[in-house]
């Protein structure tokens, strides 16, 4: 069974007032439980209210920013599970247990549990140190994409066709979740929310697609 999950996130003050983009704080968690099939259990999406409603100036600075206004009326609508810190981290080890979740799968997946962890040491004084089960597996759909993907001269020709390709030295084909989503559903009008929730539904079908191509 696997557990998907994507952050959003805003940053914490250093003590000089400015703004520590390498210590994000959580405020948007979607989770997805899926099997091998690919048959959804379970979904939830999370607002840490200890960030979004008490670390109003780290919001503001949110590379998101603009999108508070939407989260505020999906709240309204109760498309939203209002959680702190503690019971964000209790809701992830219970779907573990529940579920019997044998990995993570996250795109980019460093990141989120590095931010992950920064929320959980700085809302709990370091109390709890890391969020995830200790020894959970992790995969990293980001990864799996560029040994699939990545590797396809379809893929690459796809992506030099549409400007697509990084600016190194000799160009690589670009493997960020949307860019690989608009080459899987071939709609290139398609825009990532960078909501939890919905970016993880697209991630499910990255590795989905990733792990056909592993089996082919």
């Amino acid at each position: 069974m696997y557990l998907f999950l994507d952050s959003e996130t805003a940053e914490t003050p250093k003590i000089d007032g400015q703004l520590d983009v390498k210590n994000g704080q959580v405020y948007d968690l979607g989770l997805l439980v899926m099997d091998e099939t690919g048959k959804v259990y379970d979904q939830i999406s999370m607002v840490n209210e200890d960030v979004f409603f008490r670390m109003p100036e780290s919001m503001r600075n949110a590379y998101f920013a603009d999108k508070m206004p939407q989260y505020l009326e999906a709240m309204r609508k109760g498309q939203h599970k209002i959680v702190n810190t503690w019971q964000m981290y209790r809701i992830v080890h219970e779907w573990c247990n529940k579920y019997n979740i044998d990995y993570v799968v996250a795109h980019n997946a460093r990141f989120d549990i590095t931010v992950l962890n920064a929320t959980m040491r700085y809302q709990t004084k370091s109390r709890c140190r890391w969020f995830l089960p200790w020894g959970m597996g992790v995969i990293d759909t980001m990864k799996l994409a560029r040994n699939t993907f990545a590797t396809e001269t379809q893929y690459v020709e796809w992506c030099k066709e549409n400007g697509y390709m990084t600016k190194h030295q000799t160009p690589r084909p670009r493997l960020t979740a949307e860019i690989l989503y608009k080459y899987i559903t071939k709609d290139l009008q398609f825009e990532e929310e960078h909501t939890g929730l919905a970016d993880v539904e697209i991630e499910k079908e990255i590795f989905l697609k990733c792990m056909e191509k592993m089996g082919e």
